[in-house]
């Protein structure tokens, strides 16, 4: 009865099953290794101090930026050069732009400062003069998928869509970092910019979201399982009834339609001899 599962038609049945599963549950470990992950990295930080308590190191030391130094406050030393406005940018839900302003350090390099926040259509202020030694929180480069980010471009001279290495290396004549540092203490007229958690870190929507596919590709694996089983008990089924004569329109006809058929012509065909 079980004769056809070695046909090649079912060949290519097993070996669809035998590569699918396996893909499927190496799919779902990987999602949930990366919430599992998520999870001992949210949990990590919570045991260490706040980043934002921990002593000011010169910047050279925390670079470059990953999961344990974002955060932490770096000092560095320069003199302020070019100045941009980030617009479309938030802090305590309120709209307005980062003020930005490049510090020339002495090895001339230059370090992206948010020297803070200010309200839609506010007058930018001055950068200091002179040298000045600056502290902050340290963050990675901002990527297209940061929240806030305007990466289509197309914006006026002097504003900046995204806060990296990368978009400023065209608009000065000299090195970036690939950091920036948001000021502890911002200049007068501006409000502080607080430090985001590094991205890939702490239990946030994407956490989630990799739970929610680990339970997808196990499910997909459980479905492929079943449609075998299933296409399997059908042709078993099918082969069966094959061997005991019945064809598969008897099969499926319901039972006293045939006889129902013939006495019914039967009768016709007799009143039309009477007739």
């Amino acid at each position: 009865m079980y004769r056809f599962l070695l046909t090649p038609r079912w060949w290519g049945i097993h070996a669809f099953v035998v590569l699918a599963i396996p893909f499927c549950v190496f799919m779902g470990s990987w999602q949930l290794g990366r919430f599992e992950d998520r999870v001992e990295t949210h949990q990590a930080a919570e045991e260490k101090p706040e980043p934002g308590k921990q002593a000011a190191v010169p910047l050279d030391e925390l670079l470059p930026v990953d999961k344990e130094t974002s955060g932490r406050p770096a000092t560095a030393t320069g003199r302020y050069a070019e100045q941009f406005v980030v617009p479309e940018r938030k802090v305590d839900g309120k709209r307005g732009s980062y003020v930005l302003t490049l510090l020339r350090t002495d090895g001339g390099k230059a370090l992206p400062v948010v020297r803070g926040w200010l309200p839609a259509g506010a007058k930018v202020p001055a950068a200091p003069s002179g040298e000045v030694t600056v502290t902050g929180a340290l963050q990675a480069s901002e990527n297209p998928g940061t929240d806030g980010v305007h990466a289509s471009g197309g914006l006026p001279e002097g504003q900046l869509g995204m806060i990296s290495a990368a978009s400023l290396v065209n608009l000065v004549p000299y090195d970036v970092y690939d950091a920036w540092i948001t000021l502890t203490d911002s200049d007068p007229g501006l409000l502080p910019v607080p430090a985001v958690a590094p991205q890939g870190s702490g239990l946030d929507l994407k956490a989630f979201q990799n739970l929610g596919y680990t339970g997808e590709w196990f499910v997909f694996a459980g479905f492929v399982l079943f449609m075998w089983f299933r296409l399997m008990r059908r042709e078993a089924e099918a082969a069966r009834d094959l061997a005991l004569g019945i064809a598969p329109d008897e099969a499926e006809r319901p039972v006293g339609v045939g006889a129902n058929s013939g006495s019914g012509s039967g009768s016709g065909s007799g009143s039309g001899s009477g007739s």
